[in-house]
């Protein structure tokens, strides 16, 4: 084959983490970058079969953005990094998860092996682009599942190629992947991964690569071996070992109601966490911990970009886990979707607890059939592009008119939804429970005939009739 450089570089080095919506997916953010490397060995151009060995199952796909270095770097500044960078170009950084645990930490069988680094097919000059608007996407047998732009990277190309020089002198030539956004996954024999950069009308093309099936590995070395946290792993969900919210403290909160709830929290100076508005329209009850999305109004010239392909909508699904309650600020609009059933069941596949939207839902019939705990302002027939663009994700959001921060604690039941200071939430549920008890009491009483006064709520006169009741009630 002919090299897609020309000539071999003397090293590719690849970062592992540097995409937020990446770091969300794998549940922690890195305070500094971290590298691993690949033999230049395993470079390949464009058209060229990756191919997976036989008996590995779980081979990964991941589009990057190569920098290919220009000039010598050897303790730069970080301002001064990009001016050591002369091409840009797609690449994939494939590799068979199978692998990783025999190489734990350093990936080179599971990473390196021969054609697992396609890049190309085009370069673009790195002095004519700006290195914070580029847009990267991936497509799998041509569906958009990556699609992600440079401006939030959590270390700019400057500064990796700065952090590098540090220690490491970069050679012309030599390569370094820059991270992988939200959506890599795994594929099979038969699939086609494709890959493309562009800044502005420039593009390097579009990296085409079909994944083969190859022969079995040579049984004297470490063979294929796949696990539940290597699978979850691959097919882009984080392996979190304990849940989001503690098991005792959620089925706390299904034991009360979200009136009482309202009670409670309004009785501590918070009369306004309650998401007015929506209505189940799918589901029983709802515990979980809120993974936040926000909507911004429509605007036609910003829909393009922020709207389409993976946008922040598609993203805030990929990212939630087990647990999670995906909570939407649709600036209680209910004349758009904001939820059709195909991401509803992608949200249920990925483990979450339920769906809250101040706007409205698409295809309220199928959601309905899923069984997933869904809350919203209306259905509406039309797509979210009518009112809505998808903006971010993660971030603290209004919706029905209660503040939601990531993390807080989400409950609803057919008298609609709350949030739940996390903080507060043992004390809440134990007060519950006792206003429950009381409320139980007096309901016997009115049930018997007695009146509500100095009985509802629960007056001194009535006190010590409660207490004896009580303590036979919890006998």
């Amino acid at each position: 084959m002919t090299h897609p450089l020309g000539n071999p570089p003397t090293k590719i080095i690849a970062v592992h983490l540097n995409y937020p919506s990446r770091a969300k997916e794998r549940g922690r953010v890195p305070s500094h970058p971290s590298y691993f490397l690949k033999p230049p060995s395993s470079l390949a151009g464009t058209r060229e079969p990756i191919v997976r060995p036989s008996g590995c199952e779980l081979l990964g796909f991941e589009g990057e953005i190569a920098l290919v270095i220009g000039s010598r770097a050897q303790r730069v500044a970080p301002e001064d990094g990009w001016r050591h960078v002369r091409w840009v170009t797609a690449a994939n950084d494939a590799g068979v998860y199978d692998l990783r645990y025999a190489d734990r930490g350093s990936n080179l069988r599971s990473k390196g092996a021969d054609g697992f680094t396609p890049i190309g097919p085009r370069l673009l000059d790195a002095h004519q682009v700006d290195p914070a608007g580029l847009r990267l996407r991936t497509w799998v047998n041509g569906e958009l599942v990556q699609d992600d732009t440079t401006d939030t990277l959590l270390f700019p190309f400057g500064q990796l190629v700065a952090d590098l020089s540090r220690l490491v002198t970069l050679e012309p030539g030599d390569v370094i992947l820059t991270g992988t956004p939200t959506g890599a996954s795994v594929v099979q024999p038969g699939d086609l991964v494709e890959i493309e950069v562009t800044a502005g009308e420039l593009s390097t093309g579009r990296l085409r690569n079909p994944i083969a099936e190859g022969d079995p590995l040579a049984p004297y070395g470490a063979m294929p071996k796949a696990d539940p946290a290597e699978r979850e792993a691959a097919y882009g969900v984080a392996h979190e070992p304990e849940p989001l919210l503690d098991p005792l403290l959620a089925e706390g909160l299904r034991s009360v109601a979200v009136a009482t709830l309202s009670a409670q929290l309004r009785s501590r100076g918070l009369p306004h966490m309650s998401i007015d508005g929506v209505r189940p329209v799918a589901g029983g009850g709802m515990v979980g911990v809120a993974h936040t999305l926000r909507y911004l109004p429509l605007r036609e010239d910003l829909f393009k970009r922020y709207g389409t392909g993976m946008n922040a909508q598609k993203r805030a699904i990929e990212e939630l886990r087990p647990g999670h309650v995906l909570v939407m600020d649709a600036r209680r609009d209910p004349t758009a979707g904001t939820l059709g059933d195909i991401l509803a069941l992608r949200a249920q596949r990925r483990g979450a607890a339920g769906v809250v939207t101040d706007g409205a839902v698409r295809d309220s019939t199928a959601i309905a059939d899923l069984g997933l705990p869904v809350y919203a302002a209306g259905a509406h027939p039309s797509v979210l592009g009518r009112r809505h663009v998808p903006w971010d994700s993660g971030v603290p959001i209004a919706c029905g008119g209660a503040l939601v921060q990531p993390g807080d604690l989400i409950v609803g039941d057919a008298d609609g939804v709350i949030v739940v200071p996390p903080d507060l939430a043992e004390e809440l549920i134990a007060d519950c429970r006792e206003q429950e008890r009381q409320e139980r009491f007096i309901a016997g009483q009115v049930a018997a005939g007695e009146s509500v006064d100095g009985l509802y709520p629960l007056g001194p006169a009535w006190r010590d009739a409660y207490e004896n009741w009580s303590k036979g009630e919890t006998q």
